[in-house]
């Protein structure tokens, strides 16, 4: 892994004001103080920074297999494009993505993806634990929110305002599409189905949830890519390279197996592709192949510390 960038100093302070802001979070309350706003995005990551995250070739086969997804979902769009063009209708669409994600593999399937995560399981070293913990706690959202905002700063006032609302509204569309099949399908995450994969996570006896079909960091991550790759091309690489490091997380440490994670991908694809093509814009040039350029970032840019606007 490349070694990340040093912080610059005017930043140093950020941590300090988020330790505050926590602390007063904590204590305020008890002696009847106003609690302050949640820090933002950028301060938490501040006050958390990246440690050094998976290597490329850890990687490589979840990122082309989300790439394989994302090329799936530009031609899926064009059927929902036929039929209702470029006019927004949340309802009408949130009906069409449901009908297309596939449902979860036969129970047979399902063995096999399990038995692949409790093999990863085997492979766990501290440094891997401490980049999956990262990223579960900050790849759903944080990272994506400093990345947009970084975008921001290059952009006019109404422009970057109108992305953020764009992002926001898309995320919370993923969100919810996510939250709704997984409460259909009932799928069991993968600590829950052998409990030894967490031993952090409580499970109680006869527990078949937390749902995991699909991932909902996968669908955010991916929605958040799609739409961060059209505002930002020439950065598209540095945003797979993350969304690979977010999917990969969520396999190593049992949250997901194969098929929950590619479920979801595909769904965060579909709902950036409708907010895209409903507000009038292009889609992001095609997704590169797992050997084509874009498939990971250079050393130059592939360095946590990028996060950090």
């Amino acid at each position: 892994m490349t070694t990340p960038r040093r912080i610059p100093a005017r930043y140093a302070a950020v941590t300090v004001v988020a330790a505050l802001v926590a602390g007063v979070g904590l204590i305020g309350p008890a002696f009847g103080l106003p609690v302050g706003p949640e820090p933002s995005a950028a301060d938490k990551i501040q006050a958390d920074p990246p440690p050094a995250l998976f290597p490329d070739a850890d990687v490589a086969p979840i990122a082309a297999a989300l790439a394989d997804q994302q090329r799936t979902a530009d031609r899926l769009i064009v059927g929902w494009q036929t039929t209702h063009g470029t006019t927004r209708d949340d309802v009408a669409f949130t009906a069409w993505v449901k009908a297309q994600i596939p449902r979860p593999p036969a129970t047979t399937d399902r063995t096999a993806e399990l038995h692949e995560v409790q093999t990863l399981a085997r492979t766990r070293t501290s440094g891997g634990i401490s980049a999956a913990t990262w990223l579960e706690v900050h790849g759903k959202k944080d990272v994506w929110k400093v990345y947009a905002k970084d975008q921001r700063e290059l952009l006019s006032k109404a422009t970057g305002s109108a992305d953020k609302t764009r992002l926001k509204a898309a995320m919370a569309l993923a969100n919810t599409l996510t939250k709704t099949l997984a409460a259909q399908y009932d799928a069991p995450a993968p600590y829950v189905l052998d409990p030894s994969l967490r031993t952090d996570k409580k499970v109680a006896p006869g527990q078949t949830c937390p749902c995991s079909y699909p991932s909902k960091h996968a669908a955010l991550s991916a929605t958040a890519v799609t739409l961060l790759s059209a505002g930002s091309p020439r950065r598209a690489a540095e945003y797979r390279w993350m969304d690979s490091e977010v999917a990969y997380s969520r396999l190593y440490m049992a949250g997901h197996v194969r098929s929950d994670i590619l479920a979801g991908a595909l769904l965060g694809d579909l709902v950036a592709d409708y907010t895209l093509i409903t507000a009038g814009l292009p889609l992001p040039a095609a997704t590169a192949g797992p050997t084509g350029p874009a498939a990971t970032p250079s050393a130059a840019t592939k360095t946590p510390a990028m996060v950090v606007p």
